[in-house]
């Protein structure tokens, strides 16, 4: 079974039950709790009562600086949503460690930011260096991924689709919130992946809902297309694409042909104030509610809870 461990701002815990057990470790950074694993099985094992988890802060549990990768397009709903027609090659762009915050932190929207979006997406808390040329096998999965988090691929569209810019529209701080739990994994919990269910909800209303099922590249060939080119280590972070029911979508392809007649300006003018009258996009004041569980609850993540305001400004 997962271990589920929580960051604070006085160390790492383990939760047991609605109570959470200190950790006896010097590790500061994931890699070294990773390491430590006996300090982590010795409090998963402790006699003690442990501390109510409602009376702690909950940190990211992946601590920065770390290297965070993420797959573009890696859902079928999505690529429905996106437009896509034809198969997807495999994608991937890098994030910003400074945009990881925690799970329930306010999300700053920068003041030149009008679109912002939401992407729940699984994240892989790497356990092993996955050197240039790995092959990874279904099997070998345990031998590279420690846990599993919740994160959440905050997104400036108008940054995304003007200037065509992944790493600056997708790196603001706090633009990657990140937890509550990592969720340590057992080998054999590996089998119960793709039963996994991605659930993101705003002010209440469900936006996401999806398992691992409609992934389109799964963790181990992503790892192993991962490592044609870029090299992984203990503590980075692999975000593993977004279901559908994302704020953006392709318009409609008649839209889409007449578009591409006119000049860039004008095209992206004209796009923006459709985009404009899209309720989904994120405001000051939306709270976000995301959750990665089994049905079962042999793996749960915990749930975040993430405001969203702009900066300078408090949350309405």
């Amino acid at each position: 079974m997962s271990t589920n461990v929580l960051r604070t701002a006085d160390g790492w815990w383990v939760l047991r039950g609605g109570r959470a057990v200190p950790v006896d470790t010097k590790a500061a950074t994931t890699a070294e709790l990773i390491a430590d694993r006996a300090a982590v099985r010795e409090a998963e094992s402790s006699t003690g009562t442990g501390t109510p988890v409602a009376d702690l802060a909950p940190l990211s549990p992946v601590t920065a600086p770390c290297r965070v990768v993420a797959q573009m397009v890696n859902y079928r709903s999505h690529a429905r949503d996106s437009g896509f027609t034809d198969d997807i090659p495999p994608a991937f762009f890098r994030k910003a460690s400074g945009s990881l915050s925690g799970p329930h932190e306010n999300i700053i929207r920068p003041s030149h930011v009008r679109f912002l979006d939401y992407e729940i997406e699984l994240g892989l808390v790497m356990a092993a260096p996955l050197p240039i040329g790995t092959v990874v096998d279904e099997r070998d999965l345990p031998s590279y991924v420690a846990g599993l988090v919740v994160t959440n691929d905050v997104s400036a569209r108008d940054v995304q689709l003007t200037r065509t810019q992944f790493y600056e529209s997708k790196s603001y701080p706090t633009f990657t919130p990140t937890g509550p739990y990592l969720a340590l994994l057992a080998p054999e919990d590996f089998t119960h992946l793709l039963d996994l269910r991605l659930r993101l909800s705003v002010n209440g209303e469900p936006r996401q809902d999806r398992t691992l099922a409609d992934m389109i590249v799964r963790p181990a060939r992503a790892l192993t297309l991962l490592a044609r080119f870029q090299t992984l280590g203990p503590g980075d972070l692999l975000l593993t694409g977004t279901p559908g029911g994302t704020a953006l979508k392709a318009p409609p392809k008649p839209v889409e042909k007449i578009g591409a007649l006119l000049p860039p300006a004008w095209k992206w003018k004209a796009f923006f104030q459709i985009q404009a009258k899209n309720p989904h996009y994120l405001h000051s004041g939306d709270v976000i509610t995301a959750r990665i569980a089994t049905p079962d609850g042999r793996i749960d993540l915990g749930e975040q809870r993430t405001p969203v305001a702009d900066a300078n400004r408090p949350p309405r």
